[in-house]
């Protein structure tokens, strides 16, 4: 029954790659042959906002100012790829966890040479300047003026005012097309409606807008090993690994940046709680975006408290990895294209950022190569508490990743294990509000049922969870370091990314391939006697619209992970 269970959840990557195969496939007959006939790309671009003429047009971009664009190129062999994936994480197929390299990826299933070589050329031929991509990537990075922009992709790059903040934003006004004889997948940089933002809270910002005393906001930050009782990655380790063996000692964690950092901020974070960080920690710029974050009271316009605690708790959780590399860019398709290439290739990687993309499917290109790579993506869940089309959840409700919520933790001692925990009164989760269609491996029997009040025809989230409550200690912005201020579900996000960076050594250690995409995996596994070992099942607490239950709920998923479930994934 166990493996009949995880069959069904290997076919997870089925539906939806199909449907977007059907679809590149009609517009390849439709216009394949005919050159000169206009292609549309394979997604949308243009919000809804602006399609429906919601928001006023205010005017122009200047023809002559400079914009940098990432295009991507669609996938091959869309049902070979549906065949692999299914093969991949099927334990009864000899493929299992037979992952690829990036080269045997991009032979299979990335562009031909043909076509990314037309890409290039139609670039030059447009006055954009090619600037960056690979074919491995499966993009092209290019810059020129608005002027060009427009010609290359036969529309109007208009400004409109805002309809829900107080700013004004550029954006296409119509669908990109392009003389190719083939459709592109994406054009990533042509509008700037959803400004990313990280997912991290102040205590104090919180009770400020909802007009309560701070310190009712967390009673009991009385069990950490850092400044004021609060908690050090370190103190995470211990609660959710509480063993000294596995470090994640030849792994390479990646996280997922928007901003730079002051890797300054690192360093007064280790010398005021008397540790040293022996892991080399490397930023990268993707596509030309600063690696640099000084602080706004400095002169500066840039704030590194997230980008700081991302490192701090995915170090805390995995301190003897081979490198943890921040990739810092201005687009999603650019930051993810270089995930998937770079060398060493980041086998567990955390986002703790949140956006809204005009279209719900861009980075699914993506999210499946990591998926055949055995790359594990974490993202945070949110900490605006139930998912609405208002409070977006974007990329934690895509079908490709793993969405971490928030708990509220208690440890036994400072430094000490695991001793309680309750669902986080913020942590983001519920039901896609892009109504993206319910994986194969959450209609398995005993994921979905009335007491969680999930849905049975979208996506629901998250899948896991952590500590995520106001409870930390964090250095940031060339300044004063801060105790209990701050919580979220980024704080949990790079916590799992350095967790199965444990689990993938272990595997490394029995000559075994890494875990890859977590969720065909857990749930199969959650729903059968094996869950109470694995995991703190989290049946307290409430976060807006729902709660914490036995078993999955839609406010910490099936909860944090215990130490066996390193011996479960890695046996």
């Amino acid at each position: 029954m166990v493996m009949d269970k995880a069959v069904l959840a290997s076919s997870a990557f089925t539906s939806s790659r199909r449907c977007r195969a059907v679809l590149l496939a009609t517009l390849t007959l439709l216009f394949g042959t005919a050159i000169t006939r206009a292609q549309y790309t394979a997604t949308r671009h243009v919000r809804d906002t602006v399609r429906d003429k919601l928001s006023s047009p205010v005017g122009r971009l200047a023809p002559t100012q400079i914009m940098s664009l990432n295009i991507v190129l669609p996938l091959r062999d869309h049902a070979g790829l549906d065949l692999l994936l299914e093969d991949l994480y099927n334990p009864e197929n000899p493929s299992y966890r037979h992952f690829l390299t990036v080269s045997e990826f991009t032979d299979r299933f990335g562009p031909s040479q043909a076509d990314y070589d037309a890409v290039l050329k139609f670039a030059k031929a447009n006055g954009l300047t090619v600037t960056g991509g690979s074919r491995d990537g499966m993009n092209v990075e290019v810059k020129g003026p608005v002027s060009a922009v427009e010609s290359a992709f036969n529309l109007t790059m208009r400004l409109y005012r805002h309809p829900t903040e107080n700013r004004i934003f550029y954006s296409a006004d119509r669908e990109p097309t392009t003389t190719l004889s083939f459709p592109l997948w994406h054009v990533s940089g042509l509008d700037n409606y959803s400004l990313p933002h990280p997912l991290l809270i102040s205590k104090t910002e919180y009770a400020k807008a909802h007009g309560i005393d701070p310190k009712t906001l967390v009673s009991h930050a009385t069990t950490g090993s850092g400044p004021s009782a609060s908690f050090l990655g370190s103190d995470m380790r211990a609660a959710y690994y509480d063993g000294t063996a596995l470090t994640g000692a030849g792994q390479n964690l990646g996280l997922f940046e928007y901003e730079g950092t002051d890797l300054a901020d690192l360093t007064t974070y280790y010398k005021n709680v008397g540790q040293t960080n022996k892991v080399p920690v490397s930023l990268v710029s993707v596509d030309g975006t600063s690696t640099s974050c000084v602080d706004s009271r400095a002169g500066g316009r840039c704030d590194d408290t997230e980008q700081t605690l991302d490192m701090t708790q995915a170090l805390g959780m995995a301190p003897g990895l081979s490198s943890l590399v921040m990739y810092i860019g201005s687009t999603d398709t650019a930051i993810l294209s270089s995930m998937t290439t770079h060398s060493p290739l980041p086998t567990t990687i955390g986002c703790s950022w949140g956006w809204t993309p005009a279209d719900p499917s861009t980075l699914d290109p993506y999210f499946e190569r990591m998926a055949t790579q055995g790359q594990t993506f974490f993202a945070a869940s949110g900490d605006s508490s139930t998912w609405s089309r208002r409070n977006e959840a974007w990329p934690a409700d895509d079908a490709y990743v793993v969405s971490v919520g928030g708990t509220d933790l208690i440890t036994a001692s400072a430094g000490g294990a695991w001793k309680s925990e309750t669902a986080w009164a913020d942590s983001g989760g519920g039901i896609s509000p892009d109504k993206i269609a319910i994986p194969s491996w959450q209609k398995l029997s005993g994921v979905i049922n009335s007491s969680n009040k999930g849905s049975t025809t979208y996506r629901n989230g998250p899948d896991v969870s952590a500590n995520a409550n106001f409870t930390f200690y964090t250095c940031s912005d060339q300044t004063t370091c801060l105790a209990n201020e701050y919580g979220g579900t980024s704080f949990a996000a790079p916590m799992w990314a350095g967790f199965i960076a444990l689990v993938n050594q272990q595997l490394a250690s029995e000559g075994s391939s890494k875990v890859g995409y977590l969720n065909p995996i857990i749930y199969p596994q959650n729903v059968t006697a094996t869950y109470g070992t694995d995991f703190h099942d989290i049946t307290s607490g409430t976060s807006g619209s729902y709660s914490a239950v036995t078993g999955y709920d839609l406010v910490t998923g099936w909860g944090s992970p215990k130490p066996a479930l390193i011996n479960t994934l890695a046996p």
